[in-house]
């Protein structure tokens, strides 16, 4: 995809945080945004850089990571295609609490503070949209911690395989394939588990012959027995 042919308010509009917005209030809040590309590995931003934009991901994977004291690295989120970011923190005037970086080639749409601060004061009704999107990333992160809390470690990978299963079509035979996204390693961390662990659990649902695994393909062979997984 060429940055220069990208055309910035078109993909505004498809976004749920903007569909609302007229031509005219696209094409002024495009002006404060900025486009860019990332390679793997490089850093979007990292923890205390002054927080002015939140980002889009346009195509690629983002993920979003804080750090212990011992340098272990916890995964908060994984950020694809279509998803935002530090929208909630742009307001605090705080830098940034956690860092975010790219794990595949990746193209960010960045929006700057100021242009959608003049969108709020135009438009109550673009406040109240900004205020559902922090909503559902809260209940997202709220969802995670009772997961992590109430959940056993099998439990977490059943429920991240059929994150999506109500939204795909299955295929001749009821079957069902989800992509890894990312490393295997980094979505364990993602659960809060080790690597070792979520290998150990998919291997075990292979050999109940509930899912077959290719790579990072993941076919799930009944959705049902899945999600009612028990083990002996």
């Amino acid at each position: 995809m060429e940055t220069r042919q990208f055309d910035v308010p078109r993909y505004l509009s498809v976004l749920p945080l903007f569909a609302a917005l007229q031509p005219t209030e696209l094409q002024r809040l495009a002006t404060g945004c900025r486009l860019r590309r990332f390679t793997r590995g490089e850093m979007v931003f990292s923890v205390g850089q002054p927080c002015e934009e939140f980002h889009v991901t346009v195509t690629g994977q983002v993920k979003l990571f804080a750090l212990s004291p011992a340098g272990q690295e916890k995964v908060i989120e994984l950020c694809g295609p279509g998803t935002s970011f530090a929208e909630a923190l742009m307001f605090t005037g705080r830098p940034y609490i956690v860092s975010a970086q790219a794990l595949t080639d990746s193209l960010l749409l960045s929006v700057g503070k100021a242009a959608v601060v003049s969108e709020i004061e135009a438009d109550a009704r673009f406040a109240m949209r900004m205020l559902a999107g922090i909503s559902r990333r809260l209940h997202g992160l709220v969802h995670d911690v009772q997961a992590y809390a109430l959940h056993s470690g099998l439990q977490r990978v059943i429920g991240y395989l059929l994150r999506d299963v109500e939204s795909e079509e299955p295929a001749a035979g009821g079957v069902i394939t989800v992509s890894l996204p990312v490393s295997k390693a980094t979505i364990a961390s993602r659960l809060s588990l080790t690597p070792e662990y979520f290998s150990r659990v998919l291997h075990e649902l292979e050999a109940a012959g509930l899912i077959e695994i290719d790579k990072r393909d993941i076919r799930i062979l009944d959705a049902a027995r899945l999600a009612a997984y028990q083990p002996d």
